[in-house]
């Protein structure tokens, strides 16, 4: 449904203005408390805040660490599946999060993919078909001095006709 909707708007609106308040307007990731604050043209970087809630507060009074995860788990996924376009296929496969200091206040994100990473998954799916890569993040606090936690994400790619041909023979 949305990957439908985003396809027709982007007739309309700049792909990085549909990301943004895609997911700001998307219920399943306001109930996460993320706000993305900006995105950039090309999709590559994407800022995120976690702000310090009642609906995020835990017992001791940080930003729970659910919310600190699941504000985070979609960005890569979405980012990338609209970076690479139609000729792809975009999983998040595995997730680890290493909780290093209780967030008392807000947190932050920066997601980043540079011009040499995607040609690098490009060429790199051309030649295997399908590959997994990892990508780590920190979520820290605005100075980015003290860092909250630290994500590490397996992403699996594939080149979407490989993977249709994949799926019909399991």
């Amino acid at each position: 449904m949305y990957a439908g909707l985003i396809k027709f708007l982007k007739r309309y609106i700049k792909s990085s203005t549909l990301f943004k308040y895609g997911f700001t307007l998307s219920p399943m990731y306001r109930r996460t408390t993320g706000k993305i604050l900006a995105v950039s043209e090309d999709l590559h970087r994407v800022s995120l805040k976690i702000p310090l809630s009642l609906k995020n507060k835990n017992y001791v009074g940080s930003i729970f660490g659910g919310s600190l995860f699941a504000a985070t788990d979609p960005i890569y996924m979405i980012q990338l599946i609209q970076i690479l376009g139609e000729n792809y296929v975009v999983w998040d496969k595995e997730t680890t999060i290493k909780f290093k200091k209780p967030a008392f206040k807000d947190a932050y994100a920066v997601f980043i993919f540079d011009s040499n990473e995607i040609e690098d998954i490009k060429s790199r799916v051309q030649l295997e078909k399908e590959i997994n890569f990892i990508k780590k993040l920190k979520i820290t606090d605005k100075e980015k001095v003290v860092t909250f936690s630290e994500v590490q994400k397996t992403i699996y790619v594939a080149d979407k006709n490989f993977y249709k041909s994949k799926k019909k023979k399991n």
